[in-house]
């Protein structure tokens, strides 16, 4: 076999991660010498036609690497889809079209829809580093994205992956925007919705900053990771589905820029608007319904912030021709009663099931969101919502979808559980949204499915010392044992207040 100067044997690292194409050579390789290539250099690696832009990790001291061998991290491994010891060509990749639009941004200045086009483009292609990335999200996070640029955003976001198409008549969707743990009538809206006849292709997130995301939910009851195919005929059998959007190629820049966002535990409402409209227009949705929760500790805190992200939003939907209806809810409080994956399933179950112990303000909401959907394409939504929902005519269009995405699976329960109890009595007067969600998070949710919180009470209800406020599920001791220690430290995510 001839070698060439700027070529590795490649091999697979094994490492997952995340997306993220990373390239790993020794710090003694030749190439690393003769072309100045450093930790951190993004280094454009073409094989058999096939090209990807990684960064490069350099592995000191030899170690596990053999001399004159790159490694490929997954991501970077699938984009090739070389043979083990297959060679590989390494050059410098020309400079990202987008990196001055972003200094602009990072600047004080505008994008207009070239400059986001360029991004988007860049992004998807790889040419822009973690860091790149993760300077735009903060140069746009907050409200740092005017109506047009967010506009813009959409378009390109948009444009930049599959769309589906279901045809004539009405499709239907909705969203949250999130902050309120346990808040989760997906899985019971698009039951009811598709129950009354109408489509309803729910594409969800996982979690960002939460302790489940609606497909984080939905994975412990049935699969959610499907392909498009997959998605068009389940929606083609049973009239919707709950999959993960991430797998779908729908909006894919915005799967990009969620696992940046991640990390930095912070949301654009530019982005986000961009985020949830182009996926729901990638999604083939006509009629979307946004609920959007109002609360001190809930993602959006105030009349005049949901008032200026209702005008963001009303903008952007009517640029891509969706009717949107708005839905305000209560954000002061957790929903249910779980938060964490297989806890919120557990709720979702109830309600659907009707049973006794269901809890009351997540049927609530489901019915008032429902119904909201309903009413965008006829009248007395609520009222059809409910009979759909108590004929258990929505228990069985949700089993007959689960079993379309795969199969249904019961929820499980964690191991390892310790109550947090009330230390005064008193009345709860409020409950802080981001604290509870915190210790869920400490005890394993998302990632572990049957950790998180159950709640034992909640806002207005009286207790007395000693009377359980909370349970933390985890599944192992080492998270429970995290998650109680954070939750005796600082306030308590329960006010209480004396009676008189």
């Amino acid at each position: 076999m001839s070698y060439r100067h700027d070529t590795l044997a490649l091999i697979p690292a094994g490492i997952d991660t995340y997306r993220q194409p990373i390239v790993y050579m020794r710090e003694d390789c030749h190439l690393c010498r003769s072309e100045g290539f450093a930790t951190h250099t993004r280094i454009e690696v073409e094989h058999a036609g096939k090209r990807v832009i990684a960064t490069l990790n350099v592995v000191t001291g030899g170690g596990w690497l053999p001399p004159e061998t790159a490694a490929l991290s997954d991501t970077a491994w699938q984009a090739l889809a070389p043979e083990p010891g297959a060679l590989g060509r390494f050059s410098h990749p020309e400079p990202p079209a987008s990196a001055s639009a972003i200094r602009t941004k990072v600047y004080g200045g505008r994008l207009d829809a070239d400059a986001c086009r360029a991004i988007i483009t860049d992004t998807m292609d790889r040419r822009l580093s973690d860091l790149d990335l993760a300077a735009f999200v903060t140069a746009c996070a907050g409200d740092r994205l005017d109506e047009a640029e967010t506009i813009a955003l959409t378009l390109a976001m948009r444009d930049a992956g599959e769309r589906l198409d279901w045809g004539q008549g009405p499709v239907l969707d909705k969203h949250c925007v999130g902050g309120l743990p346990g808040n989760r009538t997906t899985p019971i809206v698009v039951a009811i919705v598709a129950a009354a006849g109408h489509l309803v292709p729910k594409t969800s997130s996982r979690a960002i900053t939460s302790p489940a995301g609606t497909a984080d939910t939905m994975e412990v009851m049935a699969p959610v990771a499907l392909t498009l195919g997959e998605m068009r005929r389940v929606v083609e059998a049973e009239g919707g589905c709950v999959v993960w959007g991430g797998g779908l190629d729908l909006s894919p820049a915005d799967d990009m820029l969620i696992r940046i966002e991640r990390p930095l535990d912070f949301d654009s409402e530019g982005q986000m608007v961009a985020s949830v409209l182009s996926k729901k227009a990638s999604a083939g949705s006509s009629h979307v319904l946004i609920d959007i929760p109002v609360g001190p500790t809930a993602k959006v805190r105030s009349q005049d912030a949901a008032r200026a992200l209702v005008r963001r939003l009303s903008a952007v939907a009517a640029t891509l021709g969706q009717t949107l209806a708005i839905h305000q809810s209560d954000g002061s409080a957790p929903v249910g009663r779980g938060i964490g994956p297989a806890l919120e399933a557990h709720d979702v179950l109830a309600v659907l099931r009707r049973t006794a112990n269901a809890p009351s303000d997540l049927r609530e909401r489901a019915l008032d969101v429902a119904g909201a959907m309903l009413d965008l394409v006829g009248s007395d939504g609520r009222e059809r919502a409910a009979r759909l929902l108590d004929s258990g005519q929505a228990e069985a269009k949700f089993m007959a979808i689960c079993a379309a995405q795969g199969g249904f699976t019961e929820p499980g329960k964690a191991l390892q559980t310790q109550p947090v109890t009330a230390n005064r009595a008193g009345k709860i007067t409020a409950i802080d949204n981001r604290r509870i969600a915190k210790i869920a998070k400490l005890a394993g949710a998302p990632g572990r499915q049957a950790s998180g919180v159950l709640l034992k009470t909640g806002l207005g209800e009286t207790v007395e010392i000693g009377q359980p406020l909370f349970e933390i599920h985890a599944e192992t001791k080492g998270e429970l044992d995290w998650a109680l220690a954070y939750a005796a430290g600082g306030d308590s995510p329960f006010r209480v207040e004396d009676l008189s």
